[in-house]
């Protein structure tokens, strides 16, 4: 008989603090976000929610990502960071290893799909999304999968959401600080049928895991 699993200690501060910056950010409300941003100056450092923004483009597009940096700069006062100035010969290898670690063994599935749809979508996936993006350091993986898990439920994607929500358990996120983190912004989706579908995503989630562990 194998031993109870330990509870996990609740979600950090901090994350929740990062995560609900996120959801916020996907929102599209000024005031949210400019509430979550002061929350973000008193309890998380300061490169991680840079960070945290600076990914946001992925998935918001440039102008959201444009906005919330914006808003931060006027909130915290700091000046932007250096540029870390890498060379892009590195992301194509960082990509294969970090997306392969949030897909786990759905990765190679997954660019075989991608690629079905746009070989050049593919590409950009690895290279741009994960290598040069999601791979940077500054937000440890982790982090930058609940953050992203944050948006995608408010932009109720639940396809996406499916897949993001695997990735936090596959770079080990507990579960229960997922399910804190969707408790944390599923408010923020835009009506009820996407917060029961944010709910229902992650249900599935769970399920599956349960069959397979």
């Amino acid at each position: 008989m194998s031993a109870p699993r330990a509870e996990a200690e609740p979600l950090p501060r901090e994350v929740r603090v990062l995560v609900r910056m996120s959801g916020a950010l996907a929102c599209g409300r000024p005031g949210v976000l400019e509430e979550a941003l002061h929350a973000a100056q008193r309890w998380v450092e300061p490169g991680e929610v840079e960070e945290a923004l600076l990914q946001s483009y992925l998935f918001l597009g440039f102008p959201a990502a444009l906005g919330g940096l914006a808003l931060w700069r006027k909130v915290s006062g700091a000046p932007p960071p250096q540029a870390l100035g890498e060379a892009q010969g590195s992301w194509e290898s960082r990509g294969e290893r970090v997306c392969s670690q949030v897909y786990g063994e759905q990765y190679p599935g997954l660019r075989t799909n991608i690629g079905r749809l746009h070989p050049e979508l593919d590409r950009w996936m690895v290279l741009e999304g994960y290598g040069k993006v999601l791979g940077r350091p500054g937000l440890e993986l982790g982090r930058r999968e609940l953050c992203i898990v944050a948006i995608l439920a408010v932009l109720d994607a639940p396809v996406q959401l499916y897949s993001h929500l695997r990735g936090a358990l596959n770079v080990g996120v507990p579960a229960e600080w997922v399910e804190e983190a969707l408790q944390e912004v599923l408010p923020l989706a835009p009506s009820e049928a996407a917060r029961d579908r944010g709910r229902e995503t992650w249900a599935r989630v769970q399920d599956r895991r349960r069959m397979t562990h």
